[in-house]
């Protein structure tokens, strides 16, 4: 349980939603699945296709355990990440020696994190304090359960690929989800600085990520501006090589994540949040699918209006018609529904 407190103070987000910190397109994704009748049971019935019971006990025995006797200072971290984000379950934490700087939150029933060796050598405390609380946003979103889809997904499209049209229909579907994750990484960037109420930590693990450990090398205002450089680069031809160089891509690239944290933290909801101004996850139930998917398009249009990308300027008008067309739809099933 989640009964100690941080080692610092730090304000406490008592019954708060993971709507509080959720990037509106990712929300609006998971309030229309939450929404659908019998889909939680089905994406855990698909869950068991990617036997969870057998993945823990793949990382119980070929890494370390977090606990008061190993890592314990990442035990208190993510005890303390609980205690803030009001997640009364503690997820298991495995540290495990691989020199990629990462991390990632596994499971559905009950979901754990596994933390990269090449994290800790990466980032100091107070940065790795970021991940531990993106990491937990990740859990308390719901992201470790719905990430599964994508799993499946990517088996099935490997199981396909010998037929002629199999693995097209799998591929557009995890073009569209890898997209709606890279909005759930920047969702659980709030969560982590939300956790951790350290902005210039959470900035420096991007930097990190990018460059590595000689941050007196580095410049937080050379980066943003290199953010700002990378966001208007080129002609319509950049903008269509840069939207191709993501659709691989899992997380959204450290430039862009360090821009919209820094933007997210001096937009005022930040601020609002550590007031108290949140909302409750006993009224998760009454949220709208509707309303969700109309911020989502609000959010897009209100990027690309600040994006020099000129790119973006030429997909602007039908991406507008086909997030307004989503939210008519959802508009008719709900009312069909009820």
């Amino acid at each position: 349980m989640t009964e100690n407190t941080p080692d610092r103070a730090r304000t406490r987000f008592p019954g708060i939603s993971s709507r509080a910190y959720e990037h509106p397109a990712d929300r609006s994704a998971l309030v229309a699945l939450r929404s659908l009748s019998g889909f939680d049971v089905v994406l855990r019935k698909l869950s068991g296709l990617v036997n969870e019971r057998s993945l823990r006990l793949m990382f119980l025995g070929g890494t370390v355990r977090v606990g008061d006797g190993q890592f314990h200072h990442l035990n208190d971290m993510v005890r303390d990440a609980c205690y803030i984000l009001d997640m009364p379950e503690v997820p298991e934490v495995f540290v495990r020696q691989d020199p990629t700087p990462n991390a990632m939150a596994l499971g559905s029933d009950h979901p754990f994190i596994v933390v990269n060796t090449g994290l800790l050598d990466l980032l100091d405390d107070e940065e790795l304090r970021f991940v531990i609380g993106h990491e937990v946003g990740h859990i308390l979103s719901g992201h470790a359960v719905y990430q599964t889809m994508m799993q499946i997904l990517l088996q099935l499209g490997s199981r396909l690929a010998w037929l002629p049209l199999g693995n097209i229909g799998i591929a557009a579907i995890i073009i569209g989800l890898r997209e709606w994750f890279r909005k759930a990484e920047l969702s659980s960037d709030r969560a982590g600085l939300l956790a951790g109420q350290d902005l210039d930590a959470a900035k420096r693990v991007n930097m990190k990520l990018a460059g590595g450990t000689r941050l007196h090398e580095m410049s937080s205002e050379a980066f943003l501006q290199q953010a700002r450089e990378y966001d208007a680069a080129g002609d319509v031809r950049d903008g269509l090589l840069k939207f191709l160089n993501l659709l691989g891509q899992s997380h959204p690239f450290a430039v862009i994540r360090f821009a919209e944290i820094d933007r997210w933290a001096r937009s005022g909801e930040y601020e609002r949040i550590l007031a108290g101004d949140y909302p409750r996850r006993a009224d998760d139930g009454n949220a709208s699918v509707s309303d969700g998917i109309k911020e989502a398009a609000r959010s897009y249009r209100e990027s690309w209006e600040r994006t020099a990308d000129p790119f973006v300027g030429k997909v602007r008008d039908m991406a507008d018609a086909a997030a307004n067309a989503a939210g008519g739809l959802f508009d008719r099933f709900n009312r069909r529904d009820n």
